[in-house]
C-alpha cells in the first residue's frame, strides 16, 4: 500500500512510500492482538498485595474456652478465620502475573495492530525530523500541523532522538517511541500513529522475521 510522506508542517512532500501489505494490511487476527495487550497489562502488575493468615496475625494461642458444655462450636485460637481480627483464609500473595506468549504471535499481533490503524486511516507517514533543543512549544507545533493537537498520538522514530523525545515528555496525549519499542498496546492506545520515514524500515525487518 502507497501513503503519501508529509513534513512537519502538514503538508505534502510530494513523495510517497511503499509500506508492506504483509505488515500493514493483513486480515487482523484480534484473539492474539487480545492476548498481547492482556500480556502487556499484567506485565505491568506489581503483585505486591499480601493478607495475613492464621500464622501470621499477632494474638494469643490461647484456648479461648473448653471443649465442650458451651452449647456452641469448639474453637481454639482467636487467630482463627472465623472470629473478627483473625487471619484470612486463602488471601492474595505476593506474585507474579507474567506469562509467557510466543514471538509469533506477538509478531502477528502487532502486525494486526498496524493494520487495524491503516483501515482506520489513522496512520501517518511524516519525514524524519529533529529539533536543535528540547522544546515543548516546537513539538506542539507539529501536533497543530498534522491536526492531532487535540488526540492522542503516538510518534516512532527510526533511531533514539533525546531533543524530539524530551520535547514530547510534558504533553499528556503524545508518545515518543523507537521502532524497537513499539508494542501492541502502545499501538491501540493511540488515536493517531505518526510513523517517521527512518522507522519503517526497522518496524517492516522486525515484524518479517
Amino acid at each position: 500500500m502507497e501513503v503519501k510522506v508529509l513534513d512537519i508542517n502538514g503538508k505534502e512532500t510530494g513523495r510517497k512510500v511503499q509500506l508492506s501489505d504483509s505488515v500493514f494490511a493483513i486480515e487482523p487476527n484480534k484473539h492474539a492482538v487480545y492476548l498481547d495487550v492482556k500480556q502487556y497489562l499484567a506485565n505491568q502488575r506489581q503483585g505486591t498485595h499480601k493478607a495475613k493468615e492464621r500464622a501470621e496475625v499477632a494474638g494469643s494461642t490461647r484456648k479461648i474456652k473448653k471443649q465442650k458444655g458451651t452449647g456452641t462450636a469448639r474453637a481454639g485460637s482467636a487467630k482463627s478465620p472465623v472470629f473478627k481480627g483473625g487471619g484470612t483464609i486463602f488471601g492474595p500473595r505476593p506474585r507474579s502475573y507474567s506469562f509467557k506468549l510466543n514471538k509469533a504471535l506477538k509478531r502477528l499481533a502487532r502486525k494486526s495492530a498496524f493494520s487495524i490503524k491503516a483501515q482506520e486511516s489513522n496512520l501517518i507517514v511524516v519525514e524524519d525530523f529533529t529539533f536543535e533543543a528540547p522544546s515543548t512549544k516546537n513539538f506542539t507545533n507539529v501536533l497543530k500541523a498534522l491536526g492531532l493537537e487535540n488526540k492522542k498520538s503516538l510518534f516512532v522514530l527510526g533511531d533514539t532522538n533525546k531533543n524530539v523525545y524530551l520535547s514530547s515528555r510534558n504533553l499528556k496525549g503524545s508518545s515518543v517511541v523507537t521502532n524497537s519499542e513499539l508494542s501492541t498496546y502502545a499501538i491501540l492506545n493511540a488515536n493517531n500513529l505518526v510513523l517517521l520515514e527512518g522507522s519503517l524500515e526497522g518496524i517492516e525487518e522486525n515484524l518479517s522475521k
